[in-house]
């Protein structure tokens, strides 16, 4: 290994995407875009730096990168390629006075020259609308979070069974699905204040249509609002009230399959000859079809079908459009198991489906988000020309969890069976993250959800090690991507699996719960919202060791950095020319002080701490 190779984490070259580095970041063809790259002087004399860059599926240099400004002993040099094809990809090529070459890409400095699919990613499809940047999610599970008086109205359907709103949650087994809390649209309207008061601003609601489970993603109709939950008329108002409030709200959608009580699947069901017979994929005279992982309850889509497209998915008067205009004017959708939707066997209409999806959306109207469910890795097929962000657990969700597994923890976390259920270091953490966020263009990776649980995995606090909800968060807050409050992490809630984590909100003390965390959630989105560089700034990790992490995030107006810790750790030094100013930076969060130490800055080392701190930058 060269000794470039060896620099500490916070003097190495950085370049992310973001509008630092690209300051054109929504391109069109034959566009001309600058990429630029930062580079310490501790690297050693740069004698040349090159964009390689793909072009019509061919790789072509740029010509020798100019010096765009001096920053300290940071060089940043700029290049620029034309966009010739709606998609892109690049990396740099660094060649040192003493005759060294390197190589630089989405996992950092090489010898070697790297494979393309490390490469960073640019593309045309930058449509997603400016307030995703900024969006504050609370995701609702409707039947858990609040039931106003006006569901007592309702008679319990007959396939549920009727729970008081401190009875305990059923976590497996039988009465999984069918056990029925009754919360309602009408009691979203009345704690609308508590999410305004925790500084959320996007709403994202499971599904709302009538179905025959307590989750609803066994849709019966896609055509109106659960009366269960208030109808059509609730829906209406819940929206309104919302909008008043500043407030988006996304609905959820199944486009992968539907419930067998749906109408389109009645009407086809052992009738060959029905209209909607092509809507699923039906053998033997239509008695036996496909389904959802094999659960009968949930049949398959067949996007073959042009009828189903246009009912569904295609066109103004689709179901897809239908919610977006009035009198809904709902502002977007998370698409269910996107990352299955049109694919089965020799089948993959998947990008395809995904895009009529997203050309519905925009005719209807522009200015909503389509965001996809990938439980997996979705890095190199979400990019934007179909879904704009992503659901997804890898790059964020699972290294925080393994960097604060609690080996003591009762159960088995069964989402991160593929991850392992051990303890990781701070340092697995970056290298996760950097993994599995690299193939995402950026524009894409501001717009990917960052939970530390949702509805369909356990509560982060129940595996974790105690009190490391409160840093988690503050990485979350701080971290590219939107932040994404499952209703009841506010209040510390706990659940050992995704059906115990559905618990109800315990608005009147019904159940036990920790009260400290919903000041700290408030506070958090304060500093999202109030700090430009957490909302579209670059991202670039300056320290990490087996207990603790310090990032930076930039924008042409000020460096937000943020210091994370586990457990203590005596050597949180950071030389002091890695973010020039930073000695005199203000503390938002966590009251650490930073302290000078000869050409180095010593960050707070509490465990189990999280700071963050802001300083103007003198970037133009």
């Amino acid at each position: 290994m060269t000794k470039s190779l060896s620099l500490p984490l916070a003097l190495q070259p950085h370049h992310d995407g973001s509008a630092l580095y690209v300051p054109n970041q929504s391109p069109k063809l034959g566009e001309q875009v600058k990429l630029r790259i930062r580079i310490h002087d501790a690297l050693g004399k740069v004698a040349e730096v090159r964009v390689r860059f793909s072009e019509s599926g061919e790789a072509f240099p740029t010509k020798p990168a100019k010096i765009w400004k001096r920053e300290g002993k940071w060089t940043w040099f700029e290049s620029s390629i034309t966009i010739h094809n709606p998609k892109m990809n690049y990396r740099f090529y660094i060649k040192l006075a003493n005759g060294n070459v390197l190589w630089y890409n989405t996992q950092g400095l090489f010898e070697l020259n790297q494979p393309d699919v490390l490469d960073f990613r640019l593309n045309t499809f930058a449509s997603a609308p400016k307030w995703g940047n900024k969006a504050i999610m609370y995701q609702i599970f409707p039947d858990r979070f609040a039931r106003s008086e006006k569901a007592n109205a309702h008679k319990t359907p007959k396939w549920a069974i009727a729970k008081n709103w401190d009875d305990e949650v059923i976590g497996q087994g039988p009465g999984t699905s069918e056990q029925f809390f009754g919360g309602d649209l009408w009691g979203v309207i009345e704690h609308l204040d508590h999410l305004q008061s925790l500084g959320v601003n996007l709403v994202y609601l499971t599904p709302i249509f009538p179905a025959r489970s307590n989750h609803r993603y066994d849709a019966s109709s896609f055509h109106e609002v659960d009366p269960l939950l208030g109808g059509d008329e609730a829906f209406i108002a819940l929206i309104e009230a919302a909008h008043k409030r500043g407030m988006k709200v996304m609905g959820d959608l199944t486009s992968n399959h539907s419930g067998i009580g749906h109408e389109w699947f009645k009407a086809a069901y052992k009738k060959p000859n029905a209209p909607e017979s092509d809507f699923y994929y039906f053998s033997e005279k239509n008695t036996k079809y496909d389904s959802w992982f094999g659960v009968a309850s949930l049949p398959k889509f067949n996007w073959n079908s042009k009828e189903l497209r246009k009912r569904f998915i295609q066109g103004p008067k689709s179901v897809v459009a239908k919610w977006l205009k009035a009198p809904f004017n709902m502002d977007g959708w998370r698409i269910d198991v996107a990352n299955m939707t049109g694919r089965i066997r020799d089948e993959d209409m998947y990008l395809e489906v995904a895009q009529v999806i997203r050309k519905t959306m925009v005719d209807a109207n522009p200015n909503t988000m389509m965001l996809g469910e990938y439980t997996g890795d979705a890095a190199y097929e979400v990019q934007g020309d179909g879904w704009q962000g992503a659901m997804t657990y890898s790059n964020f969700t699972k290294p925080v969890w393994r960097w604060f597994y609690n080996k003591n923890a009762k159960g088995d976390p069964g989402f991160m069976m593929w991850d392992g259920n051990y303890q990781g270091s701070g340092t697995d953490l970056v290298t996760s993250y950097n993994q599995f966020i690299a193939g995402f263009p950026w524009h894409v990776r501001l717009h990917n959800m960052n939970p530390l649980d949702t509805h369909d995995i356990p509560r982060f606090k129940s595996f974790a090690i105690k009190g490391a909800q409160k840093v988690a968060a503050a990485m979350q807050f701080t971290f590219p991507g939107i932040p994404v409050i499952w209703a009841g992490d506010e209040f510390g809630l706990e659940g050992f699996n995704g059906e115990k984590s559905r618990t109800p909100l315990p608005w009147n003390n019904e159940r036990r719960h920790d009260k400290s965390m919903l000041p700290i959630y408030q506070q958090l989105t304060k500093i999202r919202k109030e700090n430009s560089a957490l909302n579209e700034g670059s991202m670039r990790f300056v320290y990490a060791s087996d207990e603790a992490i310090v990032y930076v995030r930039e924008d042409a107006k000020q460096a937000v950095v943020v210091c994370v810790t586990r457990k203590s750790d005596a050597n949180i030094l950071i030389p002091k020319d890695a973010v020039p100013g930073l000695a005199k930076a203000t503390n938002l969060f966590g009251g650490g002080q930073i302290v000078a130490e000869g050409s180095n800055l010593r960050l707070p080392a509490d465990a189990l701490s999280a700071n963050v701190w802001s300083l103007r930058s003198n970037r133009g």
